[in-house]
This record gives C-alpha cells, structure tokens and sequence, in this order.
C-alpha cells in the first residue's frame, strides 16, 4: 500500500510506537555504551528523553501538526538526559521545526525536517564526534535528500532511510576506534534507529 502523506494523528502514533521500541531496547542499548565513556547509560538517557515527549504527546486529544511538533520539542528538551538524550532532543527540535509548518508530512518535508534535525543537532554539540548517532543521523538525512523526486511513496522512502541508517550505523566502529576495540557500534546511534 503506497502512503503519500502522513498526518498529525499518525505522527502522533509513529512518535508513541518508536518511544515504546527505544523503552523496550534500553537495556542493550546500555550494554553497548562505550562512548564517549563506558557508563552503561545511553539507553536509560534516551528513554527517559523520549517517554517525557511520549507523555505530552499522548496527552493530546485534537492533533495538529504545530501541537504535535510542541509537544514533542518541548517534552523532549524537558526530559534530556545526558549526552544522547541532549542530541536526541535536539533531533527533535530540528525535526519538528519543519513539520509544525504544515499539515501533513510528504516526502519533501520529511526531507527538509530530516536536514533541519541534523542541522540543529550538531549546532548543539561543542566538538562534534564522527561515529555517533550525529552520524547516523546525517547520513539518514542525506539518504532522505537523494530520495526526493525518486518516489511519492512514504512507506518506500523511510523504509529506505532506515536501511541506510543501519548501514552508516555499521559503519560507526570503523570512524570510532573505542567502539572496533569493543566489538560494538555507537549505543546513541543505535538508540536513534
């Protein structure tokens, strides 16, 4: 089935299933945190940073698109937790600086918030470290520009990013020589995906 354009009650639903996936994953996300120290904290920090956005998200009855995108910056920045969850809210901030401008989410705009997310992200971080989950973020945002034009189809192209993303994610161990000599990829950006 082809999807076009995703409105704000299914961003709503998207944003509460990945909260409730990351939740469900943080304790192996934890086990892979070796960067930038091994404190066993990455998915704990993620969590805690999605589930505050999760409930000002699930608290809202009518969804707009501007809603949606408030409730999910905000409760994000609110509930930052260390490192990743700092960069995970700022992905979000970025993101949803794009979509509250509209009313539903095409291939354009994911795009365009996909840019904007990492745009803002690495605006956020001091010294930004490749290897991380500002890289695989980046590398989704490219995924997402190359896609514009290719197909209308939102299914096809975040099934497409995603793959991308586990793609550059592989890759982190070899940009990051602590998560090689670990045997692991980068927890953040596995959080992310």
């Amino acid at each position: 089935m082809e999807i076009s354009t995703i409105d704000a009650s299914q961003v709503a639903k998207m944003f509460l299933a990945g909260a409730k996936n990351l939740e469900a994953k943080k304790e192996w996300i934890n086990e892979l945190n070796v960067f930038p120290v091994p404190d066993g904290d990455t998915g704990t920090n993620m969590t805690l940073t999605i589930m505050s956005a999760a409930k000002e998200v699930g608290a809202i009855t009518e969804p707009t698109m501007e809603t949606i995108a408030k409730a999910i910056s905000t409760g994000s920045l609110r509930g930052a937790r260390g490192n990743s969850g700092v960069i995970l809210s700022q992905l979000f901030r970025g993101f949803t600086r794009e979509i509250k401008k509209v009313d539903q989410i095409d291939v354009d705009v994911l795009s365009r918030a996909c840019v904007k997310a990492v745009e803002t992200a690495y605006k956020a971080v001091m010294k930004p470290k490749e290897g991380t989950i500002l890289t695989v973020a980046k590398g989704m945002a490219d995924k997402s520009c190359e896609l514009v034009g290719e197909s209308d189809d939102l299914v096809h192209v975040i099934d497409e990013i995603i793959k991308h993303g586990d793609y550059v994610l592989s890759q982190t161990p070899e940009m990051l020589p602590v998560l090689k000599q670990a045997g692991v990829v980068d927890s953040g950006g596995q959080g992310l995906m």
